[in-house]
């Protein structure tokens, strides 16, 4: 497997972000390995909030919430997926799949790091990845948030915004991963928090990832993560495991997921879902300070 690997000097200037990463080797499909960053940040010992970012974003985005987190006694873990910020990029777009997406995660943070007692906190393809290990690993969850997500199973179309930008992201030649951010937010962003989306990706061919990723959500019955989606369903849908729904208000790609989650997951139920207000698709970017009050309340001793 080809594999570009982001030099260290395209991170020195992170604004707010002054975190090491921690890295671990997982399992590539050609008997080799790929490197997986991921940020161990707060009290060692406190309860484990699991952080997954989504596409085409890295684990810079939860640094506000990381923030609130910590100060609230929490062990944030949050890895860069393959592909992704400081991980490892296979270059072919054919290296890529959602089985695989899920396995790379579960080997770092079932296997190499062991977590237990989850709260699984999951945006965009974050929930996508990680809705599936808490239906396939259930012993490990304590809780879930959800975050402007789903686990599509390709029965019910796509919205035609996200549609747009399929399109878009497949035919364009140069590929503007910090522009795209920028567009889910609805806040103004900085030129600094935007070329720190970027920084990832300093070559054309290191964005297999991001450009990968929409082909790979089940859009159709028959697509190849249809089966083990529709697995996950059945799990979820008969799941007490408490539930959270935490979507912004300006979400036209995942919005309509929100009312589905709590309507199906029986953990949602009796729960008060928050909405995050003034905030786009990537709802930790716009608020993430909001969001990591949310988690630390819900994640508090009793709360339910």
């Amino acid at each position: 497997m080809e594999v570009y690997r982001t030099p260290d000097a395209a991170f020195d200037h992170l604004p707010d972000f002054g975190w090491e990463p921690a890295y671990a080797e997982v399992a590539d499909p050609d008997g080799g390995t790929l490197r997986m960053a991921y940020l161990d940040a707060g009290p060692a010992e406190g309860p484990v909030a699991l952080l997954l970012h989504g596409e085409p974003s890295w684990s810079f985005l939860y640094r506000h919430v990381i923030r609130v987190l910590g100060e609230s006694g929490v062990r944030c873990v949050a890895p860069d997926m393959v592909g992704f910020g400081r991980s490892d990029k296979p270059v072919h777009l054919s290296d890529y799949s959602y089985a695989r997406l899920v396995e790379w995660t579960r080997e770092l943070v079932l296997d190499h790091l062991d977590l237990r007692a989850v709260t699984l906190v999951g945006q965009d393809w974050g929930g996508l990845i990680g809705l599936r290990l808490v239906a396939e690993h259930p012993e490990r969850f304590a809780r879930v948030v959800a975050a402007n997500t789903g686990l599509p199973t390709g029965d019910v179309d796509m919205p035609e915004i996200w549609w747009r930008f399929h399109r878009a992201v497949s035919s364009v030649d140069v590929l503007d991963v910090g522009r795209l951010v920028a567009a889910g937010c609805v806040r103004p962003m900085a030129d600094e928090v935007r070329a720190a989306y970027d920084a990832p990706f300093p070559e054309e061919r290191a964005k297999a990832g991001p450009r990968a990723m929409p082909g790979l959500v089940p859009t159709r019955p028959d697509d190849p993560a249809a089966a083990a989606n529709r697995a996950a369903w059945r799990v979820l849908s008969a799941s007490e495991l408490p539930f959270l729904t935490a979507f912004s208000d300006s979400d036209p790609i995942t919005g309509a997921m929100a009312p589905i989650l709590r309507r199906n997951v029986p953990g949602a139920r009796g729960l008060t879902h928050p909405t995050i207000a003034d905030a786009g698709h990537f709802l930790q970017e716009d608020a993430g300070e909001d969001l990591g009050r949310v988690v630390a309340d819900f994640m508090r001793p009793g709360e339910r």
